[in-house]
């Protein structure tokens, strides 16, 4: 099996722009570059997917990666499919990058090379803008990507049509000053992708130059993989999520999707996981493929120690112990109603879910079921379990 066929068994190739890209990522010894638009001070797990883990195989197998915090169009942002995005200032964009710099350099190695796309964007002016680059772009080529399109009908600013030429003029930047020929992304990246690359022929003709995106990771029912059930983003800065948190979303996973999961977001072999999908056959309820799961991408965000701390506390939890390394969430009053409470903790989104979860029966305070949604729990080192698997202790200030 060669490095790209492991990548299509793996689910990791969505398109790529030629036969010649086959061989050039079979070989090796690409420099290649994946962007990283700063929105937050953390990436989060879907980062995790389409970055960080293919940045590290294409690594593994010789390629050379380039990490672009983009400082630059992070102040434009890409359209989103159905809003313009808010826009952030100048200061949060830069503080958003020394962290995301930060954090790249200590997951893949302090070895990384990460560049500011801010360097280029912010000294270029309007005019320069235009004739040096805008006229190389037609606007039926540009109405015609996938990106754009979708927002037609709602409309959408001059700002971010611009975002596809800024992002184009990255790759041009990259290949005339690194040496960048392949560019990665998500399956959403594919027009801002091809559109670099047509951007560097016209302007430097024919080149080695190559695209790949990677597919988006979803549940199955197809809706976007990694936020909690309380809709809250899991992060890899362990301030924000701790390795316990994201080690019991993952050791959840659902049978449909864990294999998916194997192969996409750990390092483990073809062999190893077939052995892992027959136990999913086989032995489902042992959930070996998913302890397998979250613990490998625990260790490899945050490191062994970490990984088996959360191993160690989830199985106490789950048997029914109290873990010291359960998560704890502080509050500030001595005794809430359990609706506002749940609320307060972030164990459910808002109000009617609690009332809804309390109702049925699914929510105990140290193990003792509620039902009444008048509940008033006092705060002294409190258990509080939504269902069987969410379970934190609450402590007072």
């Amino acid at each position: 099996m060669t490095f790209f066929e492991e990548l299509k068994w793996r689910g990791l190739v969505n398109d790529v722009t030629s036969p010649e890209a086959i061989d050039a990522i079979n070989k090796g010894g690409l420099k290649f570059y994946i962007g990283v638009d700063p929105t937050g001070d953390s990436l989060h797990i879907g980062h995790y997917s389409t970055v960080i883990a293919t940045a590290k195989r294409l690594m593994d197998n010789g390629h050379t990666p380039i990490i672009i915090a983009g400082g630059g169009t992070g102040l434009i942002g890409d359209p989103k499919p159905n809003q313009e995005r808010p826009m952030i200032s100048k200061e949060a964009v830069q503080h958003n990058i020394e962290s995301i710099k930060e954090q790249v350099s200590k997951i893949l190695g302090g070895d990384i090379q990460i560049v500011n796309n801010a360097d280029w964007l912010t000294e270029m002016n309007a005019i320069d803008f235009l004739r040096d680059y805008g006229k190389h772009f037609n606007i039926n080529y540009m109405l015609a990507k996938d990106t754009v399109k979708r927002r037609l009908d709602i409309g959408i600013t001059y700002t971010e049509f611009s975002y596809m030429i800024l992002q184009s003029i990255d790759f041009l930047k990259l290949y005339e000053n690194y040496g960048v020929t392949m560019q990665v992304g998500g399956q959403d990246q594919w027009g801002n992708i091809t559109a670099g690359l047509e951007l560097i022929r016209k302007i430097h003709g024919d080149t080695a130059c190559y695209g790949l995106t990677v597919p988006l990771v979803t549940r199955a029912d197809g809706t976007k993989f990694g936020k909690s059930e309380s809709g809250q983003a899991l992060w890899l800065d362990k301030e924000k999520t701790s390795p316990y948190e994201l080690y019991q979303y993952l050791v959840n996973s659902e049978d449909a999707k864990v294999i998916d999961y194997l192969k996409k977001l750990t390092f483990l072999s073809v062999e190893e996981i077939k052995v892992l999908e027959e136990s999913v056959k086989n032995e489902p309820e042992k959930r070996e493929a998913g302890k397998r799961l979250a613990y490998e991408v625990v260790k490899f965000i945050h490191g062994e120690e970490d990984a088996e701390i959360a191993k160690k506390t989830s199985e106490e939890v789950f048997s029914g112990m109290v873990s010291e390394n359960m998560p704890t969430v502080n509050v500030s009053n001595s005794e809430y109603n359990i609706i506002d409470l749940l609320v307060e903790t972030e164990l459910v989104p808002s109000k009617s879910e609690a009332k809804r979860m309390v109702t049925q029966g699914a929510i105990k305070v140290n193990n003792e079921k509620i039902e009444d949604v008048d509940f008033i729990v006092k705060i002294d080192s409190t258990i509080l379990q939504k269902g069987k698997k969410n379970i934190i202790k609450v402590k007072m200030n």
